[in-house]
């Protein structure tokens, strides 16, 4: 044989072959790569088993797994066969061998190259596409659950009578069998056509008939299954108009039948399924025809029908029928959405009243007892007061509080009282040496609970603590302080074993202990060691000497990821918050069910509702499920995480839910019924924050529960921004304690402040009963303003007290030097048919680097007061007796603070001149004239440090007691 390479000729050179030593070693090499990639494969496999079973939710673990494993190979060997079969057939078809043409001869060659090797490529092709499949559909695990457990939710959709479960648990599953029947039939076809195409049943250039009568058989049976597949998609698309997304209106995520939805397109559907029907049995006819000429024509007409019917007419009805008299053609498909939409999202109960805007009661003093009576209104904001706990409360660098504080509610003296608190968690940036053995052996948990009146600050504005210092101790019980698992806890820790852990240091030294738990994963086994410094990538695991008996890996210990492991069905919030409960710290983590398949409810993007001006610049409290498009969702569970042991418990929250119920017929045991929810934590659980901000955007549009409104647009609100920013992101929802105007006394609420769509006036005020166990938890109440009279907003509030020249020019002083101003929540409550603003002001600079409590604005029917205390600035709006003006605090962030007022006449009369020398001072500052202002400070010292001695005269002879005043009160110019 000629040598067809193109190489050298002449003497061959001999190549010898590699020693048997080299050869041994080759094969060793590859032996061990491919058992160490095979190890690492069963490494997270192994560890995943293991933190499953240490959590005890094997179950989801093992469910999860074979569900995964049962579709893969099912849908995987399907696609396999299909393929398959198909061209073992378009083979088996082939036409006997004949005079070639020159396109014959040219595929000739591949015949020949490919003939050694038929049955392999066959197997290969087969297993490439059905290990595609399989991965593709070991995805829809969660499809395929919900459709084999699904129950029913006891409601039918409005056009097609069905259970709502057909929608939300059938309908996916019937469109992922349909997607798939589409990809197997389009590669069967492919396949096939390639094959006979190769061995000439099907030709392009050679003379003669294009395709052999087999291989016109065999694509026309082919083509015949995708048509009837087609047929079964024009059916199931009608059904799919219910959860059909669309721009209307109002809105911009409509779901739902329209007019012409209705009357177009369904019928449209219906004709196109008959259409499809006819023509896929024309294909099927060919087996004895053996012409495409009918199947092709019918083809055609399918395409056209499809075009005209289901394109042309719809549009065409929509112009001439709906566009000239759209809202009565529109108004019964609008209250269907509306009604839908309302019962999904669970605010079909709201309650919506007419507010004045305007206070009722002439009398101030009784408007004055009446604030009091109303809330308990928390001029600790947690979401500001973070530092100053960071600087009172750290007491070493390795620990740390959150960003955001939480709100709670604790009993003292049997009084309930709205609490600020934070935990003081593990900071690995501030460990004083980091090496392997600190970061994750001796520094391993933080260490107790710091909180705070909400509703009270000290006489230097630092917050009132009621749990303090290290370790902790104040009003709350006793209690496991150790805590190994929280928000800031996101590395792995090894506990347990001989290398001992500090558990905080004081005066006398550094205080150790060793984890006695039983969470986490145990390293005594050398498999297990090996499997976890593969997955983790560190290889001192396998071989310390820090690691031995007793050795436990803790690992997932966010209370969202563990949470979210344990049941990866759920939507879980993005703010867990921490109770102490029965002498445990526990974390409460809200969960969600959610379905984007509830007909007739329009969507929304979970990640866009929730969003709001914390969780922008916030990365501790996330933004939940970001691109999660959902019509319907329920806050069906409470999830609890140990801080100590990590132990996860999940509560059955809503009874009715059908969502949660299809997933507990899933996962068996899982979760535990509400009847098990201890007294203790009832107390702590809440009203979660971001189903609440979803339903206060949906409110905004869904609040009107008339069409005509609805389409008119007239009454559409919006969230305001935070007007206490410039990021221009949404003001967030407040937990307070407050009485609506039906209320007979104060309730644990969640606030929020809705304004006319494109304006900046007050529209409604929103709250919920948030306080779990109370006959009216859930109740969602609205105070609609009247549109013909204008009541400020909060960003016109928020103007209103930038824009007062005494209040601006006090803001400037507390910004003097190097000193930030800080404002607060900017907290609403109706009060006597008004609207009552409380803004607490905060101050930070000078030496200190934390925010402190400087002043309270307030502002109710058109007084405005900025004092510096909430009580003050209450007297001083409602001109309550005993409101003493008081001269501003130090403009460079000094700890000093105001002078009180006092009974005694001669510390009243000093301050009465100190009060005087202090506006002095100020008229010369905006006079500009310095000398007068020095005089004025020299006056104002004197008056106060008279003040001083007769108070210390006072005390020493017993007279009335008061404040002492500032030994240095004097601002600095």
């Amino acid at each position: 044989m000629p040598d067809r390479g193109g190489g050298p000729t002449g003497p061959r050179m001999r190549v010898g072959r590699p020693s048997r030593r080299v050869r041994t070693l080759l094969l060793t090499l590859g032996v061990l790569a491919v058992l160490g990639m095979a190890f690492t494969m069963f490494a997270g496999f192994w560890t995943d088993w293991l933190w499953y079973r240490s959590v005890n939710y094997s179950s989801v673990f093992t469910t999860t797994l074979w569900t995964k494993i049962g579709l893969f190979f099912v849908f995987g060997l399907l696609m396999a066969l299909a393929v398959g079969f198909n061209i073992w057939l378009a083979h088996r078809l082939r036409p006997p061998l004949s005079a070639m043409s020159m396109e014959q001869q040219n595929l000739d060659r591949y015949r020949m190259g490919i003939a050694p090797y038929k049955k392999w490529l066959l197997l290969g092709i087969t297993a490439l596409v059905g290990l595609i499949a399989g991965a593709s559909a070991s995805s829809q695990w969660r499809t395929w659950l919900m459709w084999v457990n699904g129950v029913s939710f006891g409601e039918k959709d409005p056009q097609f009578k069905l259970d709502v479960s057909f929608f939300a648990f059938d309908l996916p599953w019937y469109r992922f069998l349909l997607g798939f029947g589409f990809a197997a039939t389009i590669l069967s076809v492919i396949a096939a056509a390639l094959t006979h195409y190769l061995y000439g049943g099907l030709r392009v250039t050679s003379p003669g008939a294009r395709a052999t009568a087999a291989a016109t058989g065999h694509l026309s049976v082919l083509l015949g299954i995708f048509v009837a597949l087609k047929a079964v998609a024009y059916w199931l698309d009608r059904y799919g108009l219910a959860v059909k997304s669309s721009d209307f209106k109002a809105t911009d995520n409509w779901t739902g039948l329209r007019y012409v939805d209705a009357n177009a397109y369904l019928p449209a559907k219906t004709i196109l399924f008959c259409i499809a029907v006819i023509c896929a049995l024309l294909f099927f006819a060919t087996l004895w025809r053996r012409t495409w000429q009918l199947p092709v024509i019918g083809f055609g007409l399918m395409v056209l029908s499809a075009i005209l019917i289901g394109g042309l007419y719809p549009a065409i009805v929509q112009k001439f029928q709906v566009q000239p008299n759209e809202q009565a053609k529109e108004a019964p498909y609008v209250e269907k959405n509306l009604k839908a939409t309302r019962e999904a999202y669970g605010i079909d109960g709201t309650k919506v009243t007419d507010y004045s805007g305007t206070s009722k009661t002439e009398d101030k003093a009784t408007l004055r007892d009446e604030a009091d009576a109303t809330a308990s209104i928390r001029i600790m904001d947690p979401n500001i007061v973070s530092p100053t706990f960071q600087q009172l409360q750290q007491i070493r660098n390795y620990y740390a509080f959150p960003t955001n504080l939480d709100v709670d509610r604790y009993t003292k003296d049997g009084k309930e009282q709205d609490t600020v608190i934070g935990l003081r968690e593990l900071n690995l940036a501030g460990i004083p040496k980091k090496n392997w053995i600190n970061n994750h052996f001796r520094y391993t948990h933080g260490y107790g609970v710091v909180a705070a009146e909400g509703t009270s600050a000290d006489s230097q504005g630092r917050p009132v603590f009621t749990e303090s210092d290290l370790p902790s101790e104040g009003d709350l019980p006793r209690y496991e302080q150790r805590i190994y698992y929280g928000e800031k806890t996101t590395t792995y820790s090894i506990v347990g074993g001989p290398q001992k852990e500090i558990d905080y240091s004081d005066d006398n030294g550094e205080k150790t202990t060793s984890y006695q738990g039983d969470s986490g994963v145990n390293l005594s086994n050398s498999v297990n060691r090996a499997a976890y410094a593969v997955a983790f990538g560190e290889p001192q695991i396998l071989y310390s000497g820090a690691i031995g008996d007793g050795s436990r890996i803790l690992y997932n210990r966010t209370p969202k990821e563990r949470v979210e492991a344990v049941a990866p069905w759920l939507t879980i919030d993005g703010d867990a918050y921490p109770a102490v409960v029965d002498g445990r710290i526990q974390w409460i983590v809200d969960a969600y069910t959610t379905t984007n398949g509830y007909p007739y409810s329009s969507r929304t993007t979970l990640g866009d509702t929730t969003a709001d001006s914390l969780t922008a610049n916030n990365t501790n409290r996330a933004v939940v499920a970001q691109q999660n498009q959902v019509n319907y969702i329920r806050n069906s569970v409470k999830a609890t995480v140990d801080a100590y042991t990590g132990e996860v418990k999940l509560f059955q929250w809503d009874t009715e839910d059908p969502v949660l119920k299809t997933w507990m017929k899933a996962f068996p045991g899982t979760v535990e019924p509400r009847s098990e929810i201890s007294g203790s934590l009832m107390d702590h659980l809440r009203y979660p924050q971001d189903l609440f901000k979803v339903q206060r955007e949906l409110l905004t549009r869904y609040h009107v529960k008339d069409a005509t409104t609805f389409l008119s647009g007239s009454e559409v609100w919006q969230v305001p921004d935070d007007p206490t920013n410039r990021a221009g992101n949404a003001v967030p929802p407040y937990y307070l304690s407050m009485r609506m105007p039906d209320q007979k006394e104060q309730a644990f609420s969640l606030t929020t402040t809705f304004t006319p769509n494109g304006r900046d006036n007050l529209s409604a005020f929103m709250a919920v009963d948030a306080e779990a166990g109370t006959p009216g938890y859930g109740t969602i109440r609205i105070l609609k303003l009247p549109t013909n009279t204008t009541v400020n907003g909060p960003k016109q509030v928020q103007s209103q007290f930038n824009s007062q020249e005494d209040i601006a020019e006090s803001i400037r002083l507390l910004r003097g030097g190097d000193s930030e101003v800080e404002y607060g929540n900017l907290l609403t409550v109706p009060l006597d048919g008004g609207l009552l603003y409380v803004e607490p002001v905060y101050v930070r600079g000078g030496g200190l680097k934390y925010p402190l409590l400087r002043k309270v604005l307030v502002t109710y029917g058109g007084e405005t007061a900025f004092e510096n205390t909430l009580e003050e600035a209450l007297n001083k709006v409602f001109g309550a007796e005993g409101a003493t003006p008081t001269p501003e605090p130090p403009d460079e962030g000094e700890d000093t603070p105001p002078p009180p007022t006092s009974d005694n006449p001669t510390v009243e009369e000093a301050l009465q001149d100190a009060q005087k020398a202090f506006d002095a001072g100020q008229e010369a500052l905006k006079d500009n004239d310095w000398e007068a202002y020095g005089r004025a400070q020299e006056d104002l010292e004197e008056a106060l440090r008279r003040a001083e001695e007769a108070q210390s005269e006072a005390g020493r002879t017993g007279g009335t007691e008061g404040g002492s005043p500032s030994p240095d009160p004097s601002p600095s110019g």
